[in-house]
Protein backbone atom coordinates (compact mmCIF):
# COMPACT_ATOMS: atom_id res chain seq x y z
CA UNK A 1 0.00 0.00 0.00
CA UNK A 2 1.52 3.56 -0.80
CA UNK A 3 1.76 6.27 1.58
CA UNK A 4 -0.64 9.01 1.39
CA UNK A 5 0.76 12.08 -0.63
CA UNK A 6 -0.10 15.41 0.68
CA UNK A 7 0.01 18.82 -1.19
CA UNK A 8 0.13 22.47 -0.27
CA UNK A 9 -3.53 24.27 -1.29
CA UNK A 10 -3.73 28.14 -1.93
CA UNK A 11 -3.60 29.05 1.45
CA UNK A 12 0.19 27.02 2.03
CA UNK A 13 -2.21 24.24 4.32
CA UNK A 14 -1.85 20.43 3.30
CA UNK A 15 -4.00 18.64 1.13
CA UNK A 16 -4.62 15.22 1.43
CA UNK A 17 -5.28 13.33 -2.02
CA UNK A 18 -4.95 10.05 -0.83
CA UNK A 19 -2.66 6.80 -1.95
CA UNK A 20 -0.69 7.36 -5.05
CA UNK A 21 -1.97 4.92 -7.53
CA UNK A 22 0.25 2.17 -8.55
CA UNK A 23 2.73 3.11 -11.72
CA UNK A 24 1.75 0.84 -14.34
CA UNK A 25 4.48 1.87 -16.69
CA UNK A 26 4.58 4.96 -19.55
CA UNK A 27 1.89 5.35 -21.81
CA UNK A 28 2.44 4.14 -24.86
CA UNK A 29 0.85 4.61 -28.12
CA UNK A 30 -0.80 1.69 -29.90
CA UNK A 31 -3.02 3.77 -32.16
CA UNK A 32 -3.95 6.82 -34.57
CA UNK A 33 -7.06 7.32 -35.83
CA UNK A 34 -8.22 10.43 -38.36
CA UNK A 35 -11.59 10.62 -36.51
CA UNK A 36 -11.68 11.67 -32.71
CA UNK A 37 -14.88 9.37 -32.41
CA UNK A 38 -13.16 6.27 -33.65
CA UNK A 39 -10.07 6.54 -31.09
CA UNK A 40 -13.06 7.34 -28.38
CA UNK A 41 -14.85 4.53 -29.68
CA UNK A 42 -11.70 1.94 -28.83
CA UNK A 43 -10.99 3.69 -25.98
CA UNK A 44 -14.02 2.85 -24.60
CA UNK A 45 -13.87 -0.76 -25.66
CA UNK A 46 -10.60 -1.15 -23.89
CA UNK A 47 -12.24 0.33 -20.87
CA UNK A 48 -14.66 -2.25 -21.10
CA UNK A 49 -11.96 -4.65 -21.09
CA UNK A 50 -10.50 -3.03 -18.06
CA UNK A 51 -7.45 -1.57 -19.95
CA UNK A 52 -6.52 1.71 -18.63
CA UNK A 53 -6.61 4.07 -21.79
CA UNK A 54 -7.09 7.61 -23.05
CA UNK A 55 -7.15 9.78 -25.68
CA UNK A 56 -4.55 12.01 -27.22
CA UNK A 57 -4.78 15.39 -29.64
CA UNK A 58 -8.81 14.90 -29.91
CA UNK A 59 -9.19 18.20 -29.18
CA UNK A 60 -6.96 19.36 -31.61
CA UNK A 61 -8.12 17.34 -34.29
CA UNK A 62 -11.81 17.84 -33.69
CA UNK A 63 -11.28 21.65 -33.86
CA UNK A 64 -9.48 21.60 -36.75
CA UNK A 65 -9.85 18.28 -39.12
CA UNK A 66 -6.86 19.71 -41.38
CA UNK A 67 -4.52 19.47 -38.92
CA UNK A 68 -5.35 15.49 -38.25
CA UNK A 69 -3.13 14.06 -41.21
CA UNK A 70 -0.16 16.51 -39.86
CA UNK A 71 -0.23 15.11 -36.62
CA UNK A 72 -1.20 12.07 -37.06
CA UNK A 73 -4.93 11.54 -35.86
CA UNK A 74 -5.86 11.22 -32.32
CA UNK A 75 -3.90 8.37 -30.35
CA UNK A 76 -4.59 6.24 -27.85
CA UNK A 77 -2.61 5.51 -25.01
CA UNK A 78 -2.19 2.67 -22.70
CA UNK A 79 0.36 2.02 -20.08
CA UNK A 80 3.02 -0.14 -20.96
CA UNK A 81 2.30 -2.99 -18.86
CA UNK A 82 -1.18 -2.97 -21.02
CA UNK A 83 0.45 -2.92 -23.74
CA UNK A 84 0.03 -6.61 -25.30
CA UNK A 85 -3.58 -6.93 -23.73
CA UNK A 86 -4.81 -3.62 -25.61
CA UNK A 87 -3.47 -4.87 -28.56
CA UNK A 88 -5.93 -8.26 -28.37
CA UNK A 89 -8.70 -6.45 -27.67
CA UNK A 90 -8.34 -4.11 -30.62
CA UNK A 91 -7.95 -6.98 -32.66
CA UNK A 92 -11.17 -8.87 -31.93
CA UNK A 93 -12.91 -5.57 -32.25
CA UNK A 94 -11.64 -5.15 -35.46
CA UNK A 95 -12.03 -8.86 -36.51
CA UNK A 96 -15.65 -8.14 -35.15
CA UNK A 97 -16.39 -10.09 -32.24
CA UNK A 98 -17.71 -7.79 -30.58
CA UNK A 99 -20.51 -6.34 -32.91
CA UNK A 100 -23.95 -6.49 -31.99
CA UNK A 101 -26.50 -8.43 -34.35
CA UNK A 102 -29.00 -6.83 -36.28
CA UNK A 103 -31.60 -8.18 -34.61
CA UNK A 104 -30.21 -7.64 -30.72
CA UNK A 105 -32.82 -6.32 -28.30
CA UNK A 106 -31.45 -3.97 -25.83
CA UNK A 107 -33.84 -4.97 -22.99
CA UNK A 108 -33.48 -8.56 -23.81
CA UNK A 109 -30.52 -9.95 -21.00
CA UNK A 110 -27.59 -11.38 -22.50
Amino acid sequence: MHAPSAALDLNGSATDYGPEPDYLGDMEIVARHLTPTEAHMLCACLHAARVPADVGDANTVQADLLLAPALGGACLRVPASYVDEAKQVMAAFHRGEFQLDDDFDVGEAI
